[in-house]
C-alpha cells in the first residue's frame, strides 16, 4: 500500500516522536511572512542579549528560533542585516514607550519634558534585557557603518524631539541644542547604571536626578 514502510516491525516515518517533534518546529515556516521575519528579529534580541554580538550568529538565531538557517537566508540577506532591522525593531519600540510616556502627561509642556525624560528609567526601557541588547549594539558602532548610522539617525531622532520638549518648557533657542546632548547623555548614563546595577539606586532616584537636572536646564534652580 502507498505510504505504509513494507519492512516488518516499523512504524511510519510520520507517527515517530521524533518526525512529530521535527513537524512542531517546522511549524513557523507556514506563518505568514511578516510574522516570520518578526520571530526572527525577536530570536536575535534574545540571541544579543544574552550573547552579545560576537555570539549572534545566523545558526545561533535560527537555533533560538527553531528554525533551520536556511530560512533565515530567506528572509534577510545576511546576519548583517539582520542584526541592523533588529536595532531599528528596538529603537520604535523605545520610541512608543517614550511616546506613550508622554501621551499619557499632563498637557502642561514641563510635565511632559520630564515624562519623556523619566520613561527610560521604568519598564519597559529600563530591563536588563533590553540594556543587554541595547550595549550589543553599541558595540557594533566602530565596526559596522550601517549600524553607525542608524545609531546617528536614531539620536538625531531622539535629540530632535527633546528639543521640541525642551522648547516648549521654555528653553531658549539658543541653548536647546547643549541642552538636549546634556540631558540625552544624563539619561543613558542612569539608565546604564540602572540596569547593571539596581541596587545602586531605584528607578524613583534616577527620576528624581533627572528632574532635578531638567529645572537647572529650564532654569527654575538659577540661583539657589
Amino acid at each position: 500500500m502507498q505510504g505504509v514502510d513494507p519492512r516488518p516491525g516499523r512504524v511510519p516515518r510520520a507517527a515517530t516522536p521524533a518526525r512529530a517533534a521535527a513537524t512542531d518546529r517546522a511549524l513557523p515556516r507556514r506563518a505568514e511572512p511578516d510574522a516570520r521575519r518578526h520571530s526572527l528579529i525577536e530570536a536575535a534580541m534574545r540571541v544579543l542579549a544574552r550573547a552579545g554580538a560576537n555570539g549572534a550568529s545566523v545558526r545561533a538565531i535560527a537555533q533560538e528560533a527553531g528554525v533551520s538557517p536556511g530560512l533565515v537566508g530567506h528572509y534577510f540577506s545576511g546576519i548583517d542585516a539582520l542584526i541592523a532591522e533588529t536595532y531599528t525593531h528596538v529603537d520604535a519600540m523605545v520610541t512608543q514607550a517614550l511616546n506613550a510616556a508622554v501621551a499619557a502627561a499632563p498637557s502642561e509642556p514641563r510635565a511632559q519634558l520630564e515624562a519623556f525624560v523619566t520613561a527610560s528609567f521604568t519598564a519597559p526601557i529600563a530591563q536588563p534585557a533590553l540594556l543587554a541588547t541595547w550595549i550589543a549594539f553599541w558595540s557594533l558602532v566602530t565596526s559596522q557603518p550601517q549600524i553607525a548610522r542608524q545609531h546617528d539617525e536614531q539620536y538625531a531622532g531622539y535629540r530632535a524631539r527633546l528639543e521640541q520638549l525642551l522648547r516648549a518648557a521654555g528653553v531658549a533657542e539658543g541653548d536647546l541644542r547643549h541642552a538636549a546632548i546634556a540631558v540625552t547623555a544624563l539619561v543613558d548614563g542612569l539608565w546604564l547604571e540602572l540596569c547593571l546595577s539596581p541596587q545602586c539606586f531605584s528607578s524613583e532616584e534616577a527620576g528624581a536626578i533627572a528632574r532635578r537636572f531638567l529645572g537647572t536646564v529650564c532654569g527654575d534652580m538659577v540661583g539657589e
